[in-house]
């Protein structure tokens, strides 16, 4: 990267991690801050709400901005982008998981690393539209992590083991819960039994059965039992149970 690319990417990282930190760094001298009546807090919660409500694609720095009641670039006092916003807006939500309870057992602890994250995801859909990938750590996800570290200390597992298996039950809990958001979408607009009740029997006519006679026999089941076309918190429970299962007994080894 060249030089002035590098210096731009230096400055722009120490300006978010000097946000996502603000309440643990102390105030610079002679440094000029936002204009009195508005905090960075209360963006990033009208950040939150407007992303909760509408979805990321409608998240602006106008429409937070109308949101507060403001004009656009007077947000830019309180933060510098909306790539800037969503750092913020990531870690808030983060910082509602509390510590999980040490008198739970090993295998709740484990399964509840995976609960905890899924029932974020599903009270805040847009947060699965964010790329994992390189996200910069604030003092809640920071938090979180070793809140979850500390929950699975005494499993038997090696640091590098520890790590693995958060990274396992984040993504399995990712997973699901972007399968929950989307039947909760779908069941919205249409019913899973009105929607097979229109291409179930369209289905019957294009598929030949005998090609498919395991499919078939299984996916028939399927339906009858869940009435839809899987079932998000069925599988969650038993993937969940069988991954934390999976990684005690390797740690036992």
């Amino acid at each position: 990267m060249p030089t002035d690319g590098v210096e731009k990417a230096t400055e722009q990282a120490t300006q978010i991690l000097e946000l996502l930190w603000r309440h643990a760094l102390p105030a610079k001298p002679g440094a000029r801050g936002p204009k009195p009546g508005l905090t960075v807090d209360a963006v990033v919660d009208a950040g939150i709400a407007l992303a909760d409500r509408e979805g990321i694609e409608k998240l602006t720095i106008r429409a937070v901005a109308a949101e507060l009641g403001l004009r656009a670039m007077s947000l830019y006092t309180y933060v510098p982008s909306k790539d800037a916003l969503l750092v913020l807006m990531v870690d808030a939500v983060a910082a509602d998981d509390p510590a999980i309870p040490a008198d739970l057992p090993i295998r709740d602890r484990m399964i509840a690393i995976a609960t905890r994250i899924r029932t974020e995801l599903i009270a805040h859909p847009w947060l699965l539209e964010v790329s994992p990938w390189r996200q910069v750590l604030g003092p809640a996800r920071m938090r979180r992590y070793e809140n979850q570290l500390r929950a699975i200390s005494d499993a038997g597992l090696t640091d590098l083991a520890m790590d693995r298996a958060i990274a396992v039950l984040t993504d399995f809990a990712t997973g699901n819960a972007r399968l929950a958001v989307a039947a909760a979408g779908a069941t919205a607009q249409l019913s899973d039994a009105d929607w097979w009740q229109v291409h179930g029997p369209l289905l019957a006519e294009v598929m030949p059965a005998a090609d498919f006679p395991l499919a078939g026999r299984v996916g028939t089941a399927v339906g009858e039992h869940y009435q839809a076309p899987a079932d998000p918190d069925g599988a969650f429970a038993y993937g969940v149970a069988t991954l934390v299962d999976g990684i005690l007994a390797d740690a036992g080894d």
